[in-house]
C-alpha cells in the first residue's frame, strides 16, 4: 500500500483482526453484487468504502422514483439511467481507486457461472426466488461463498452459504426450488426503508469478515430481524444430504 491508502484505511489497519495484510486482501478482491436495488445500494456502498479492489455490480433496471425512498445508490438526477452506471458513478465518488464494472444485463446461467468463477464472494441482491436459485448453483459449481440478503415489509433476513466447508448448507437446502414457495415484492407489499440498510449492510460486514479470514461467519446460520420490534433470532441452517445442488440428492 502507499502513504495514501495508509492513511484512507487507518481505521481498518488499526483493527488487529485486519492490520495491513488484512486490508491488502480487500485492495486484492473481486466481489459480485448482483442486484443494485434495496440490498445493493448500501452493500456496495460499504464494500467499495472499505478497499474492495474490483466491484462488479450486475442488474438490467433503470432507476425510477420509487426506488428513491432506500436505494441509497441512486440519486434524483438518476433518473432513468441504468442502476449499474448511476451506481458506478457514485461508488467513485466515494472510492475512485475501486474499480467497478457494471453489467446492465440480468445474467444467465452461464454469465453468473463465469462471473462467480472470477469472484472472491458473491452477494445475492435480488429480490426473487429463480434468481437466488441461479446464482446458488453458480456459488456452488464454483465453490465460492454467498452472502445472501432479503427484505420486505418489517422483516428481513441474512445468511451466508460458504461451499467450501464440508458440511455448509447451501440456499437450496433451506429453501428447496422444488417447493411452493410465495413470491412476495416490495413493489407489492411495500418495505421500511432503513430495513435495506441494516440487511444490506450485514451482506457487506459478512463479505468483508470473509476476504479477510476474521471473526466468524453466517455459514449455517439464519439470522431473522423483525424490525418492528427490532429483535433478532438465529435458526441453524443443516446441511441438506439429499439436497439436488450441494448434496447427492
Amino acid at each position: 500500500m502507499n502513504d495514501a491508502q495508509l492513511l484512507r484505511y487507518s481505521r481498518h489497519i488499526l483493527l488487529p483482526q485486519i492490520d495491513v495484510a488484512g486490508q491488502e486482501r480487500l485492495l486484492a478482491a473481486r466481489v459480485l453484487v448482483v442486484g443494485a436495488g434495496g440490498l445493493g445500494s448500501p452493500a456496495a456502498l460499504y464494500l467499495a468504502s472499505a478497499g474492495v479492489g474490483t466491484l462488479v455490480l450486475a442488474d438490467s433496471d433503470t432507476v425510477d422514483a420509487t426506488n428513491l425512498q432506500r436505494q441509497i445508490l441512486h440519486r434524483e438526477s438518476s433518473l432513468g439511467e441504468a442502476k449499474v452506471e448511476s451506481g458506478r458513478l457514485r461508488l467513485h465518488e466515494i472510492n475512485p481507486e475501486c474499480r467497478v464494472i457494471p453489467l446492465n444485463e440480468r445474467l444467465d446461467e452461464q454469465r453468473l457461472l463465469a462471473e462467480a468463477a472470477l469472484a472472491d464472494v458473491v452477494l445475492d441482491c435480488t429480490d426473487n426466488f429463480a434468481t437466488r436459485h441461479a446464482i446458488n448453483r453458480a456459488c456452488v459449481a464454483r465453490r465460492k461463498p454467498l452472502v445472501s440478503g432479503a427484505a420486505i415489509r418489517f422483516d428481513g433476513q441474512i445468511a451466508v452459504f460458504d461451499a467450501r466447508q464440508p458440511q455448509a448448507p447451501c440456499y437450496h437446502c433451506l429453501f428447496p426450488e422444488a417447493q411452493d414457495v410465495e413470491e412476495v415484492r416490495c413493489a407489492v407489499m411495500g418495505v421500511f426503508a432503513p430495513l435495506t440498510g441494516i440487511i444490506g449492510s450485514m451482506q457487506a460486514a459478512e463479505a468483508l469478515k470473509l476476504i479477510i479470514g476474521c471473526g466468524t461467519s453466517l455459514a449455517g446460520r439464519l439470522l431473522l430481524l423483525d424490525g418492528l420490534a427490532m429483535e433478532w433470532r438465529s435458526i441453524a441452517v443443516p446441511r441438506d444430504p439429499q439436497c439436488g445442488v450441494c448434496g447427492c440428492g
